[in-house]
């Protein structure tokens, strides 16, 4: 996994025989400044780049957010609310995995080397390129257990 820039996409995105868009390069650009921890969903992604000023359509935008998950630029995350999350894809030390509440959608990121080893062994022996190691866990936090119980 790498961290890339304007010029790494550019060049990857050339060797597919795509362009580099101003929309692409954008879309980029937010996830690269976005406080790590912080996830979008294309329809968030959208209303922040409406607020900025530019006018990127939705569907450009969900294409944009498939291809950089393949890609292995964006992580793609289901955290329980029935759509899609994406966060940049960030090396080690940086990559986390997510703990979420089936109930409230609360989320925690946690971090585990064991599950990134065992992704990036896994991948190796197989002969293929680590992209991504994600794992989530659902489950019910503390506060709806407690909900949930009879008094």
């Amino acid at each position: 996994m790498s961290v890339y820039t304007a010029a790494s996409l550019k060049a990857e995105l050339n060797e597919r025989g795509w362009r580099l868009t101003p929309q692409r390069e954008t879309i980029l650009e937010i996830f690269q400044k976005l406080p790590q921890g912080e996830h979008l969903s294309a329809e968030e992604l959208y209303e922040r780049l409406e607020h900025e000023g530019e006018g990127i359509s939705l569907s450009t935008i969900y294409r944009t957010l498939k291809l950089m998950a393949r890609m292995g630029i964006l992580r793609e995350l289901e955290l329980g609310e029935g759509h899609k999350h994406y966060e940049i894809n960030q090396p080690h030390p940086h990559h986390h995995h997510h703990l979420i509440c089936t109930r409230c959608n609360s989320t925690i990121e946690f971090k585990n080397d064991s599950i990134l080893k065992i992704g990036a062994k896994t991948a190796q022996k197989e002969g293929y390129q680590l992209l991504d190691c994600q794992l989530t866990i659902h489950a019910v936090c503390p506060k709806c257990q407690r909900a949930l119980m009879p008094m």
